[in-house]
């Protein structure tokens, strides 16, 4: 139950040494000895929000502002929502609730039609309206030395390791190019590149410092864990990230991994399509867990479903529960003719009902519709009518992303 006493507001520059100790508290960790949480520096103080307690700050929350790249190629306005906590002792009295319709009520305002997050625990979201599984992340490990298919065929593009001055103008244009192409992907701000591969010693994890390798369509950035045993050097590659504009980059960018020298193996968290089990001539020797990634929440339904483009024509008319954005509750006539849809409201009769949050995780076309009926997470009225939305929402690849924010 919601406390009385509890208010909001956004923050200010005064209060982030308050705003740091709560958030870093509400994880059961510690502010940073050496200066600023690194998640301080990308922070929208006109979008981060505390909670008080009369006058103790209790509750943490921000919004970036941010694109994401959506079925189509389509890049979609999104309010990515992060540093979210609650300071031990407050919980379950309403702060994050409170925290969680403040930013979904603003995003509505500002025309943010999207929400994003990473969850810290699966059972917390879903009650807000999250998704869950609207991305997903597979943890890929494997032994080097293996040798592609005989079908798989790597240049002669040269692939150099460099300084990380050196590499970053590359990078950040390659990484702008590609993340334009790939579903989930972000923009990138200049300080969200100092977060996303930050180097201090404290992020290191007890790993090298980060190597940075350029090739010309690509480039991968990876630390070393350094290990040995009688038999000499067994080092693991932990990669960071592998960005390609073309397939052969991928394919040129993973045989130079497979192939450094003094490393045994390589781990990396990847795309669940990632192409390299198809590559390689023994896929048994990749071994793969699969977590889930972003969470994604319809801010606005009438204008998130036709941001994107869909695989299939469809006309459906879909009645929506949403308590928290009661804007987007009712029925909704759902038209897609040549990928593109049109969203009206209607008192027809609904042909599938569903939560907001079922709407989130199918939105990237991650997950089947399909697969949520089967669940009772949907519930069709009209014969055929999950099936071809299905089919509708399907994107050609699968939705990731390659960053927590």
């Amino acid at each position: 139950m919601a406390d009385s006493a509890l208010s909001i507001r956004t923050i200010g520059s005064a209060d982030l040494p308050e705003f740091q100790r709560v958030f870093a508290w509400s994880f059961l960790d510690e502010p940073p000895a050496d200066g600023e949480h690194r998640w301080m520096k990308v922070l929208e103080l006109d979008r981060t929000h505390a909670v008080f307690d009369g006058d103790e700050m209790v509750g943490t929350g921000g919004v970036l502002s941010r694109e994401l790249t959506v079925p189509g190629g389509v890049l979609a306005p999104a309010g990515a929502v992060t540093v979210v906590g609650v300071k031990p002792g407050h919980r379950r009295r309403g702060v994050a609730s409170l925290l969680m319709k403040t930013q979904l009520h603003g995003m509505h305002e500002t025309g943010d039609p999207i929400a994003i997050l990473w969850a810290s625990e699966g059972s917390i979201y879903r009650r807000f309206g999250y998704g869950e599984h609207a991305s997903s992340l597979s943890m890929m490990t494997m032994p080097t030395r293996m040798p592609f298919h005989p079908g798989v065929s790597v240049s002669d593009a040269r692939i150099r390791q460099v300084t990380r001055e050196e590499a970053m103008p590359f990078m950040r244009e390659v990484h702008d190019r590609v993340r334009r192409t790939r579903t989930g992907w972000l923009s990138r701000v200049e300080k969200t590149w100092d977060v996303h591969l930050g180097d201090a010693e404290s992020n290191r994890d007890g790993l090298s410092a980060y190597r940075y390798c350029l090739h010309p369509q690509g480039y991968v950035v990876f630390r070393v864990k350094h290990e040995s045993n009688n038999s000499g050097p067994q080092n693991e590659l932990h990669v960071r990230e592998l960005v390609c504009e073309t397939e052969q980059a991928y394919v040129d960018l993973y045989r130079f991994l497979l192939d450094l020298d003094l490393a045994s193996g390589i781990s990396f968290y990847t795309a669940t399509d990632d192409p390299i089990l198809h590559m390689v001539d023994n896929p048994r020797k990749v071994r793969r867990e699969l977590s889930d990634a972003l969470w994604l929440r319809i801010v606005d339904v009438d204008r998130a479903l036709p941001l994107r483009r869909y695989q299939s024509d469809v006309d459906s008319v879909l009645e929506v529960e949403d308590s928290l954005c009661p804007w987007n509750s009712g029925r909704w006539r759902f038209t897609v003719k040549r990928g593109e849809a049109v969203v009206t409201r209607t008192e027809d009769a609904a042909d599938v009902s569903l939560d907001v949050a079922a709407l989130g995780s199918v939105y990237l076309g991650g997950v089947r519709l399909s697969v949520l009926r089967r669940a009772h997470r949907v519930v069709e009225h009209t014969p055929g009518h999950v099936d071809a939305l299905t089919m509708a929402f399907l994107g050609t690849d699968e939705p990731h992303c390659p960053e927590v924010f």
